[in-house]
């Protein structure tokens, strides 16, 4: 077997932001926009098993959902193929948020990419301490994962509604200055009311969007597929949706310069820029990395090619750059 190809060091800082995909995210220099999603990668260092796999080839990292105490999981299946997507249910195993800032993050590289913690609860409660834990860490950013469900409402999914997401931004803003993601779910009627009320709350970014709920059954059987009967659906099946959810939430986070990670879907350089000309400042790859762990070369290769033929020196010149039906009758008017 060949030995891996070395990797310089990724850059960091100015030198980041001085090249054709490097850019600044809620005060952190990316030197990519892609984002490894969470529950993706693990705790960030499971991929960098395989040969030619480096986290230095993204902008940042954001390891697996943690909760306040260790979680087991759901019973299986845990995982199923789709057409063109995946459904999963993991239930957040996780070894707990102490264990995680204790034993994990002391391992990881932090001169490779940025590392973002993913922040789950059960309660308002769980979310502040869990956010708390990671806040005295050295992790560079957390993200709240809001569609957990509420067990003091009946389970009902903090993220689907714009009050509750908006108590759970609020509660955990109050004990970190980190940068905030929220990470928004498609599950609602109006996820530009909901961006809105989280960018009040006090969110610095947001993440669009989370899995789609879906299931399967087994006809033989007649039973669902996944053990906790529905799971979230990923993957180019739910690309279309993510992509309309981030131009609507761009709409609304725009004004404040609330940045977005757009994601759902992205398997190529071609959907990358999808997302980025929709809004997306950064732009998170998370299923494709199941049937090729090397996507994210290409990816950069791609968005670095696009822009060179377009003569854009770096990618934040593509930036919501979409053009409506209104933007061209306007320059219609105007021409």
């Amino acid at each position: 077997m060949a030995s891996p190809t070395p990797h310089a060091p990724a850059p960091r800082g100015a030198a980041a932001a001085a090249t054709p995909l490097g850019l600044t995210f809620c005060g952190l220099e990316f030197a990519s926009p892609i984002v490894l999603l969470s529950g993706c990668v693990g705790f960030g260092e499971e991929y960098t098993r395989i040969e030619g796999f480096s986290n230095r080839d993204a902008g940042a990292v954001v390891l697996k959902g943690t909760t306040g105490a260790a979680r087991l999981g759901n019973p299986p299946h845990r995982v199923w193929e789709t057409p063109a997507g995946m459904l999963n249910a993991i239930g957040l195993q996780n070894p707990g948020v102490d264990q995680v800032v204790r034993e994990i993050l002391p391992q990881l590289d932090f001169s490779e990419t940025r590392f973002i913690a993913n922040a789950c609860g059960s309660t308002i409660e769980e979310y502040v301490e869990v956010t708390r834990r990671f806040d005295a860490s050295p992790i560079d950013a957390i993200e709240i994962n809001i569609s957990c469900p509420n067990v003091k409402e009946g389970g009902v999914a903090f993220g689907n509604y714009p009050d509750m997401s908006a108590q759970v931004v609020a509660a955990c803003r109050r004990v970190t200055q980190k940068p905030l993601i929220t990470k928004l779910s498609p599950n609602q009627t109006d996820i530009r009311e909901n961006a809105r009320r989280c960018i009040e709350a006090g969110t610095d970014a947001l993440a669009v969007i989370n899995t789609i709920m879906g299931m399967a059954i087994d006809v033989e059987t007649r039973r669902p597929v996944i053990g906790n009967v529905q799971g979230g659906l990923s993957g180019p099946a739910i690309k279309p949706i993510a992509l309309l959810k981030v131009h609507q939430v761009y709409e609304v986070a725009a004004p404040h310069r609330i940045p977005i990670i757009g994601q759902g879907g992205i398997t190529t350089a071609h959907d990358a820029l999808e997302f980025i000309i929709a809004g997306a400042a950064a732009v998170g790859v998370g299923t494709a990395l199941f049937y090729d762990p090397l996507v994210c070369r290409a990816i950069n290769a791609g968005i670095a090619d696009y822009l060179a033929a377009h003569r854009m020196k770096n990618v934040t010149e593509l930036i919501g750059t979409l053009r409506t039906a209104k933007d061209v009758a306007d320059c219609a008017l105007s021409g």
